[in-house]
């Protein structure tokens, strides 16, 4: 297993096409990068100040990190299930319930990506009009992550519900965790450990 492959959610695989895995984990990836940009400008801003020599176009750069990193993990946290819908009332039903209740909560979700895209890029066009100081850029350039992230909302949120449809939200979990996390957390024995 490649060290990218890692990054992909094995939980609720049956709501996935694989197609989309590349795409994930590009986007996990680019979380990382924004999260680790993001960290080390804020280190910077500190350090520059504190020296007496500070680099103001700086928190341009953080602010940018930080406004990504949010919409490109909000896009993440929707194809991985862990954002945006409430799991605990859907895996309590069974049967019907439980498929009205998913696509409910997804339909929900899907509004919420459309609305995205469309103010977003309402926002976005409008932003050509303002600008950032002290670069002067844009702040199109920020608004612009909005509508990217509805798109990417969206196409997970209609993945899921199609698959959803078509092969059942109910899916019997892997309750067994990897050897690695079992030795670290000791939930089981490491190999050849006797207890």
């Amino acid at each position: 297993m490649i060290s990218a492959e890692r990054l992909l959610l094995k939980r609720q695989r049956h709501l996935k096409w694989r197609a989309l895995d590349r795409l994930e984990t590009v986007l996990m990836m680019l979380c990382g990068l924004l999260l680790f940009g993001f960290c080390s400008t804020v280190i910077l801003d500190i350090i520059t100040r504190e020296i007496g020599r500070p680099w103001l176009w700086l928190q341009e750069v953080t602010s940018t990190f930080f406004i990504y990193a949010i919409f490109t993990g909000t896009a993440v946290a929707t194809r991985r299930s862990d954002h945006l819908y409430l799991t605990a009332v859907a895996d309590t039903l069974v049967g019907r319930a439980r498929t009205l209740v998913e696509v409910a909560t997804r339909l929900v979700v899907l509004g919420v990506a459309l609305c995205f895209i469309y103010f977003g890029w309402l926002n976005f066009l409008r932003g050509f009009s303002s600008f950032r100081m002290p670069s002067m850029t844009p702040i199109a350039s920020l608004y612009a992550a909005i509508p990217i992230c509805g798109v990417l909302v969206a196409l997970f949120t209609i993945e899921q519900l199609i698959n959803g449809l078509r092969n059942g939200f109910e899916h019997a979990e892997p309750l067994e965790p990897s050897p690695h996390l079992a030795k670290i957390e000791g939930i089981a024995p490491a190999p050849g450990v006797r207890q």
